[in-house]
């Protein structure tokens, strides 16, 4: 039997240990269900398109992904994107589209429940 170990990027486990306790802190469920995404193996871990995000998501809303956006397809809405991680890319076709990129730490920051924000999975 194989001994999980998690993620081996420094950055990444702390996040996903502060996500835990600000879930437990806050009574925001929306945290730990983060933490869970974001230490799945790097196979199961979410990745999503710039072509997803312009499909699901409405101009204005907030959306969280935790995984890693990547650059194909095209966007016009103005959607705020808070992720683990963007390629260059990905990052500016979401702003010029008018929208913003921010990091999971950020967006805990301005939004602490996690109210209002759409999980893409």
């Amino acid at each position: 039997m194989v001994k999980r170990t998690g993620p081996t990027n420094p950055y990444l486990r702390q996040l996903i240990e502060d996500l835990r306790k600000k879930s437990l802190e806050l009574h925001a469920p929306i945290w730990k269900d983060v933490a869970e995404k974001l230490s799945n193996s790097t196979r199961r871990r979410v990745v999503v398109n710039v072509r997803d995000l312009e499909r699901n998501a409405e101009s204005g809303q907030t959306v969280l992904v935790p995984g890693v956006v990547l650059s194909s397809g095209e966007i016009s809405k103005k959607i705020n994107v808070a992720a683990w991680k963007f390629s260059p890319t990905a990052k500016s076709k979401i702003e010029q589209a008018g929208g913003a990129c921010i990091s999971v730490q950020e967006l805990v920051a301005k939004n602490s429940k996690g109210s209002n924000v759409r999980i893409m999975r």
